[in-house]
């Protein structure tokens, strides 16, 4: 078995303000950790309990600290490292995407086996101008998606992905 080296890249970046939106998730997820490690850390420091060490009873306000410094680092890298990696294409009848922050994910879809193309928008997506595009087929592993498009790229290789797995479907009849 050779290799032909590496895949290449897919063609198409996904929309410049999907890292706004990467962002923003991440933020809400930053502040809800941060925020739940103050709460856990009022709540150590004030209750007197045997069990916690007391170096850090005596100083609870470390736990949030901690958090907010080990956290920060992904919280400013993960929207440009998203940015960077995901891409998507849709060359002849294969869509191909590539995904990933921390691992990296490859999808081939042959068009020939998708069922359904579905758009989506969550309320963050919707203010930015971005969707989501979900590719279900029937195999075991489900649906693929594309995050961080733009909604009129969605909305148009939605469009084209179903007529031509359509003209692919009725090819094979």
């Amino acid at each position: 078995m050779t290799s032909s080296g590496p895949l290449r890249d897919p063609a198409n970046r996904v929309s410049p303000r999907a890292r706004g939106l990467w962002l923003l998730e991440a933020l809400i997820g930053f502040v809800l950790l941060v925020g739940g490690s103050v709460l856990v850390a009022g709540w150590v420091g004030g209750s007197g309990w045997p069990w916690v060490p007391q170096w850090f009873a005596a100083r609870p306000w470390l736990l949030p600290v901690t958090v907010a410094v080990l956290t920060t680092p992904f919280l400013l890298a993960e929207p440009f490292v998203r940015y960077a990696v995901h891409r998507w294409e849709l060359s002849g009848d294969v869509v191909y995407a590539r995904q990933g922050f921390l691992s990296r994910e490859w999808v081939f879809v042959p068009v020939s086996r998708i069922q359904t193309v579905d758009k989506g928008q969550g309320w963050m997506e919707r203010m930015l101008g971005l969707a989501t595009l979900e590719i279900r087929t029937a195999s075991h592993a489900g649906s693929s998606t594309i995050k961080g498009l733009d909604f009129r790229v969605a909305a148009e290789l939605a469009e084209a992905l179903a007529h031509r797995a359509e003209q692919l479907r009725d090819d094979a009849t």
